[in-house]
């Protein structure tokens, strides 16, 4: 398996795609990841057409077992951030 990109190595690719520096570029991602996270946060989704959707899902009150101990214990309700993965980037990867 491959490592992931950093970042650095994200504005770099994206400021060769965009044919711009990479202050411009670090500028562009910084303000894609500030709308993704103000808009999940508040509870709603972002599509980012060919890659997915982003979207914050709650999970109800329920039991869990401490691998260590075995001990059930009550979680609470919280809220977890998805990613359905949209098709054409799967059918991208099995092609």
């Amino acid at each position: 398996m491959a490592k992931p990109l950093t970042k650095t190595q994200l504005v770099t690719a994206l400021a060769e795609a965009m044919d711009s520096d990479k202050k411009s570029a670090t500028t562009a991602l910084d303000a894609i990841i500030d709308v993704i996270t103000k808009e999940v946060s508040g509870g709603g989704a972002v599509t980012l057409p060919g890659v997915g959707k982003i979207y914050c899902r709650e999970r109800p009150a329920r039991m869990v077992r401490n691998p260590a101990t075995g001990e059930q214990i009550h979680k609470d309700a919280d809220k977890v951030v998805k990613m359905t993965i949209a098709k054409a980037l799967k059918d991208s990867v099995n092609d």
